[in-house]
């Protein structure tokens, strides 16, 4: 589990102004706090988390010199600045469950030689306790063949008693659907009918 450190933001100062000085503001939320606490990440430390953590990653918070684990609720990102705007954080407490989202990662979809992979989900919405939490699903689409799926109800996460679902599990996440042309091909006989008659 990676760790992130932040500092409290003092909300006098504008959220341009903490860009400027090369922060992004962030907010922590939890059950046993009142509100939200107002903080503020380096720049490159944040990009440096989210390299390789999205939402519903679990990561240790570092703030006032105390650590504690942190669920990535949502964040902002502007692709045409290439820079993050916001990020919250919800604050994890034994025994409490918590709602957050596992993402959908496909390995090997060059490995389906025949029809073409859809992917119709990418996140599974579930509830569950801290240390159950998952932040993502891996599906190995290398063995998938013509007009198979796979449904949420059939993956792990959706077999763990543990794991309160939110998305249907009839619901597909991935499919090896047939191609089908984009117009067919005219028959001798459909041809022969639309010929001019000869006078």
């Amino acid at each position: 589990m990676d760790t992130l450190q932040a500092e409290r933001r003092d909300m006098s100062v504008k959220s341009q102004q903490l860009k400027r000085e090369g922060y992004v503001p962030a907010s922590l939320c939890g059950h046993d706090i009142k509100g939200s606490v107002p903080l503020k990440i380096e720049k490159k430390e944040l990009e440096r988390v989210l390299k390789d953590n999205k939402r519903g990653a679990r990561l240790t918070l570092m703030l006032d010199g105390k650590s504690c684990s942190v669920l990535i609720k949502d964040y902002q990102y502007n692709s045409m600045k290439r820079c993050y705007n916001q990020l919250d954080l919800q604050k994890l407490v034994s025994g409490e469950m918590v709602q957050s989202v596992a993402k959908v990662e496909i390995l090997n979809r060059d490995d389906v030689k025949e029809g073409v992979l859809q992917q119709e989900l990418e996140e599974i919405h579930y509830s569950a306790l801290p240390e159950d939490l998952v932040d993502k699903v891996v599906i190995d689409a290398g063995g998938l063949k013509l007009e198979e799926k796979i449904c949420v109800g059939d993956l792990e996460m959706a077999k763990n008693p543990k794991i309160r679902l939110h998305t249907d599990p009839e619901a597909i996440v991935v499919v090896v659907a047939r191609l089908h042309k984009a117009a067919t091909e005219e028959t001798p006989a459909e041809a022969a009918e639309e010929a001019p008659a000869e006078s």
